[in-house]
Formats: C-alpha cells, structure tokens, sequence
C-alpha cells in the first residue's frame, strides 16, 4: 500500500454544544470539540495511516494552539499553520430529537481564516511531493479575500500537477459575502478530478430533482438508470472530473438513519449496500468521512472501485457512532464492516 502524502486546506472551527440534548437555549454549560470539514478529513486520514498536512490560519493565542496542537495529538501535521488573527471560527450545534431537526448557528465573520489573503501561505513549498490536494466549497464560502486564496492553492496545485480532491459543501447561510455560491462552486469543480456530495448537493449544483432515496431498511431498490443519466450528464458538463461519490442518508427518525452511496468513475456507475444505521450517536462530518474514506481506500487498491466505494461508505457509518466531528475509525473497523456487505454491491456500465 502506497501511503500518501495528503494536503487538506480549510477552517479549523471550535463547536459548542450543550449536553443531553438540550437546546441552544436550555441550561447554563457548553461542552466545546475542535472541527470543520478539512480537519476532519484530515484527522480521518491520519488515523488511516495517511500523511496529512493540515493548512489553516489561526490567532496566535491559547486556543487557536489547543486547536492545532488538538490535530497534530492525531497524527496530522501542523507545522504549515498560520498564525494571525483575533479569534478561530465557532459554531454551535443543537442535535435533532425526535421530530425536531438539528440546528447550526455560524460565528465565523472577522476569524482568523476569514482575513486569509492570496499571498499569505507559501503554496508551491507546501504542494512539493504532494499527492492529493482536498479542499471544500466552504474554503470559498467565508469571504471573498478567502475564496481568493482558495483559487490561488487551488491553480497552484493544478499547475503543479497535484491531483485535487473537492468536496461540494453548500452551506447556504454561509455565502454573506455577495459571490454567486454556484458559479463559484463551479469554477472550483471544473479544477478537480474528484468530488464528493451528498444528493441534496448534487441535486442543486446541477438542478434537477433527484430520484428519491426512502429507504427504511436495506431492501431498497434503487432507481440506477436515472442516476446513471444524471451522472452522464455531469460528467459532460465536468469532464475533467473522473470519479463522482455521492452519498445519500435518509432520516427514519432522528437516531435511525440509513446510508449508502453511488460512485461514477470513467463511465462505470458502482451503487454500494444500503446500511441500517438504529443508533446515530453523532451525525456531524459524515460527508467528510465518505471523502477520506474515498481518499484512503484508492491507496489501498487503486483498481477495485466497488472496494473504494464500500470502503468509503462503512467509514462514514462509523462515523455515525462517534461523538465529535471527527471520524476515529480505524482501518480495521472500517473494513470489517466492508467485508460484512461487500457481497450486496452492484455495478452499471454507462458506456463502453
């Protein structure tokens, strides 16, 4: 197995929650874990085995350096951070309940990341001898002078040959800034060769409804020939992308979800096992536990992509077991739950 040398690129964020389910405006403590989808892909990697540097800019105080030094006790590397700024980004997360939703309310604008400018981190130095670049839509979504150092890395890295990795992200309530989300977003895709989202990501980034994912248990049957279509389609209007994961979660209740996931790569579409999830303990940064999932599992065996699909898929269902944003599975819980399904897989040829 080839160990990767991996850059992630994004916010580090502090989450404050409040315990027991209690809402934001319930009871007097709140209990705080460092997140934020780039540093969960990383922390995920590194778990993995993966080399993984992690680049981001902090305030030079005690938290931004609990923050890092939170990242590097997991094996990430944070010797590229940069330090400046006033604060690190927030955010505050009510879990759902019942018939109650989840709720995220951002504190972002004026952070340390969202007055990174181009120019600021040295790109070519810290994209020598790597592999895979990842990035997020959310890297664009702060600010305008951050969306302009994202498209900095993000060229540098295209001229530089590294392989960029993207995950869509929309977060609406974050786009204050006044950039079209979608064009934006596009811009970004149209550099990648590989992209994750979830169905509700793809079905806004493309616009056109999606066939409904209903499932209750595992004996859904999935309708592949429009999805098969759906993927052509953006594959023609994205041809530099190879390889589409699209993740798909349906709420039975707040604590029942099931999961599965499609993989489109060079005109084969690959639909991995639906997977009963009765015990959500935690749902944050399950998509960024599908896309280290993905990144991981190519290392493993870069020819079988129904491996890489299923790979990705168990990594995100353990997530679902895990309190935090940050997915702590090991390879090895990882792949027995692929060995538990990996019978259950189906593959559609799109085109020969």
């Amino acid at each position: 197995m080839k160990r990767q040398r991996i850059i992630t690129f994004g916010e580090l964020l502090l989450r404050f929650s409040k315990s027991d389910h209690l809402r934001l405006t319930q009871g007097d403590t709140f209990t705080s874990k460092y997140g934020g989808s780039e540093a969960n892909v990383a922390v995920s990697l590194a778990t993995l085995g993966d080399d993984v540097t992690y680049i981001t800019r902090l305030p030079d105080t005690p938290v931004g350096h609990a923050g890092a030094e939170s990242l590097a006790a997991l094996g990430v590397n944070v010797n590229h951070v940069l330090w400046g700024g006033d604060r690190i980004g927030t955010y505050y997360f009510e879990p759902a309940a019942g018939m109650r939703a989840a709720k995220v309310v951002y504190d972002r604008a004026g952070s340390a990341y969202y007055d990174l400018r181009p120019g600021m981190i040295p790109w070519r130095d810290i994209l020598r001898g790597a592999d895979i670049f990842q990035v997020s839509g959310i890297t664009a979504a702060i600010s305008q002078q951050a969306a302009d150092a994202t498209f900095e890395a993000l060229d540098i890295a295209e001229e530089m040959g590294v392989t960029i990795s993207f995950d869509i992200n929309y977060r609406k309530n974050l786009w204050r800034y006044g950039a079209d989300p979608r064009a934006t977003l596009s811009s970004m895709l149209a550099r990648c060769e590989m992209m994750f989202g979830d169905a509700i990501e793809f079905e806004w980034l493309c616009q056109r409804k999606q066939p409904p994912f209903t499932a209750t248990d595992s004996n859904f049957v999935m309708q592949m020939d429009e999805y098969r279509e759906w993927f052509d389609e953006l594959h023609a209007q994205f041809p530099r992308v190879r390889h589409w994961l699209m993740g798909m979660r349906n709420m039975v209740s707040s604590n029942h979800h099931t999961l599965t996931a499609l993989l489109w790569t060079d005109g084969t579409l690959l639909q991995a096992p639906i997977i009963d999830i009765p015990d959500v303990v935690d749902p944050v940064g399950v998509g960024d536990a599908f896309m280290s999932g993905l990144l991981h599992a190519i290392s493993v065996d870069a020819d079988d992509r129904q491996f890489q699909l299923n790979y990705a898929l168990a990594a995100a269902a353990l997530k679902n077991t895990i309190t935090g944003d940050f997915n702590l599975a090991t390879h090895e819980e990882i792949m027995d739950v692929v060995n538990q399904r990996h019978s259950t897989a189906t593959l559609y040829k799109t085109f020969e």
